[in-house]
């Protein structure tokens, strides 16, 4: 499997002729086939879109005309057309390519999508820059694709563009997979287009109606004419969602006919107006395994690319246990003896362990799509008629429901349970992906509680303190996509709210944490006091409420203190112990770990911790820094 091919840009591809095409987008698998498993990422939606790919750039004339990528794991093969094959092996490496397209890292790349539905809204605005400018010959195309069109915002843009009228193309990359299957209604009109005999028989009968409309003498024009208004106008447009937006619908058409595709991309440069090409693919394509378990092979770690074998490289053990996995089980659990409870996640059922809940329990989770925003509502209104829902997300995507967490769930006082899964740096996705902000965005809003677990006995128990809590509005747990240091006791324990608790004495410095990376200061406080120096540590346990009478026997006892977070130091909770710090008159120096004020850049969960100074090396640094300046202090 050499994966070899010879292209390195666009214009090198637009030389081939089209009877060449064909190997070149079997050279590309076998690339990406070795790549992926050798180096793990991203893998099944970029097998599915090859022929598209090359086909969008064998056709349009990139970076001139505008190509988005939507949602971008599936622009792989891009990468590799537009100049970036030679540093691939750097892809979502540290110092290395984004395993999304960046507007930093390439001219091809238009406009940078990690997040998914956002494409048709930014090549809309760009094709509206160019019909101000009066520029009519530059190409908009927008590629949308693994269930990304399910979110809300992908309709608004269908909808604005309808009004707007610009030269655009929408592809819509159907293959029937997020990372999950597709669920609700849209997709089962997906279906019926691709597969329905009524929709296309009506088609290709209007066609034919209207380019054979029978004896003229026996057909007034005016008839005709009368008949052409009704069909295109009425039945047609009324039998089609997007003809109905006013975006003229063309297909559903085969996503790996390459011939075909050229073709049809070559007539739809010169219609002019919004336009949506309906492509039927196949995710995991050409890699038997990634068909047969799409959920599982859309970003897999490395593997035979031979048998498709795992392979346990790096030595990490496969009966860790997890968070995720802890939150899944917990839940069914609790569940089980509170038929209160409800599951509602966006489409992220398996990432974020509800698979088994879903086989047990069908009626009490809900995989709403990729829609934030409608699941943060939904939950809501589940606990505006007394259930008890855990709305399940990762905290990237939180950021997207935002107004929703403010304005529906808190103003409301409502009893929803965020779940806030990879919390904190998350590694290889990078900037997009990133859990930093979400103490600094939850912190400020009235009602809610805060909490993040610093093991998984703790957060089995934030887990049960949060449904036992009927009555507290709403209730964030943080937690990120790690392994737990030890498994969890099968008993409960109901926490105090807004309570933290003191992990180990000291006498010089105390570091006060929050979450899983008290584990670093254990572990620091360990070595530390090997070499003399006496730590204390706190686990916050809370970042609202802060536990105000821990914070006072700390300032009261110690006159340097370090807090330690996985989230932005800008708003976060080292800036709640400093806001208390000044309030309260104490003259203590205090010290922030955590994500700077810049984007995260990407790398290993360990790689981000140590870069960014909050890991035990890191710690350990602070600690004899300012003990340094104690010691100074004292000579002088």
């Amino acid at each position: 499997m050499p994966g070899n091919f010879n292209i390195d840009m666009p214009d090198e591809l637009r030389k081939l002729p089209v009877s060449s095409l064909q190997a070149l987008c079997k050279e590309l698998r076998s690339f990406l086939i070795a790549h992926v498993a050798s180096h793990g990422g991203h893998f099944s939606s970029s097998l599915g879109v090859v022929e598209l790919t090359v086909a969008l750039h064998y056709v349009f004339n990139t970076p001139t005309d505008k190509l988005v990528w939507d949602v971008g794991h599936q622009a792989y093969p891009h990468k590799l057309l537009t100049g970036r094959k030679s540093r691939f092996y750097s892809n979502r490496l540290l110092g290395g390519i984004s395993g999304f397209p960046s507007r930093d890292e390439s001219e091809f790349d238009a406009f940078g999508t990690g997040h998914s539905s956002t494409s048709i809204s930014a090549i809309l605005g760009m094709a509206c820059a160019a019909k101000y400018r009066g520029d009519h010959t530059r190409q908009h195309i927008a590629v949308i694709g693994d269930g990304a069109m399910t979110a809300g915002q992908a309709f608004e843009a269908l909808n604005n563009a309808g009004y707007e009228q610009p030269n655009m193309l929408v592809i819509l990359n159907d293959n029937n997979m997020s990372i999950d299957a597709n669920t609700g209604a849209l997709q089962d009109y997906l279906t019926e287009l691709t597969t329905g005999k009524h929709y296309n028989t009506l088609k290709q009968h209007i066609k034919q109606l209207l380019s054979h409309p029978g004896q003229p003498d026996k057909w007034p024009m005016e008839v005709v004419r009368k008949l052409q208004k009704t069909v295109k106008g009425g039945l047609l447009r009324y039998s089609n969602l997007f003809e109905a937006l006013n975006i003229r619908y063309f297909g559903p058409v085969d996503g790996h006919d390459l011939k075909k595709l050229i073709h049809l991309l070559e007539k739809l440069k010169h219609i002019p107006g919004p336009k949506l090409l309906h492509c039927v693919t196949t995710k995991g394509k050409g890699f038997a395994p990634a068909m047969t378990d799409k959920a599982k092979w859309h970003a897999p770690k490395k593997f035979d690319p031979f048998t498709g074998a795992t392979l346990d490289i790096d030595g990490a053990s496969n009966q860790a246990i997890t968070f995720q996995n802890v939150f899944g089980d917990t839940l069914i659990e609790l569940a089980t003896s509170n038929t209160k409870i409800m599951a509602v996640t966006p489409a992220m059922l398996s990432g974020s362990a509800l698979t088994k809940m879903k086989k047990e329990m069908p009626d009490r989770v809900f995989d709403v799509g990729i829609t934030e925003q409608h699941a943060v509502t939904f939950a809501a209104g589940l606990a505006a008629d007394g259930l008890i829902p855990f709305c399940t997300i990762y905290s990237t995507f939180l950021q997207r429901g935002y107004d929703q967490v403010i304005h529906d769930v808190a103003l409301q006082n409502l009893d929803v349970i965020f779940c806030i899964d990879r919390a904190g740096v998350v590694g290889q996705d990078g900037p997009t992906h990133h859990g930093a902000f979400d103490i600094a965005f939850l912190k400020c809003v009235p009602n809610i509680t805060g909490a993040s677990p610093m093991d998984l006995e703790d957060f089995r128990n934030l887990l049960f303190t949060a449904q036992a809590t009927k009555g507290n509005g709403p209730f964030a747990i943080r937690y990120p996509k790690a392994v737990g240091m030890s498994s969890p006791t099968a008993s409960f324990k109901k926490l105090a709210i807004g309570k933290g608790r003191k992990i180990r004495s000291g006498k010089d410095i105390a570091i006060l944490s929050l979450g899983p990376v008290g584990q670093y200061v254990q572990e620091a406080c360990e070595e530390l006091e090997t070499q003399q120096l006496s730590v204390a540590h706190y686990d916050l346990r809370f970042f609202k409420p802060l536990d105000e009478a821990l914070l006072h026997e700390v300032c009261r006892q110690f006159s340097k203190v370090i807090t330690i977070e996985d989230g932005c130091i800008t708003g976060g909770v080292g800036s709640a112990v400093m806001e208390f710090i000044v309030e309260h008159g104490y003259h203590t120096t205090l010290k922030r770990l955590g994500l700077p004020d810049t984007f995260a850049v990407q790398g290993t969960q360990q790689q981000l911790h140590e870069l960014y100074g909050y890991d035990k090396k890191g710690i350990m640094r602070m600690v004899k820094q300012l003990f340094a300046n104690i010691l100074s202090a004292s000579i002088i």
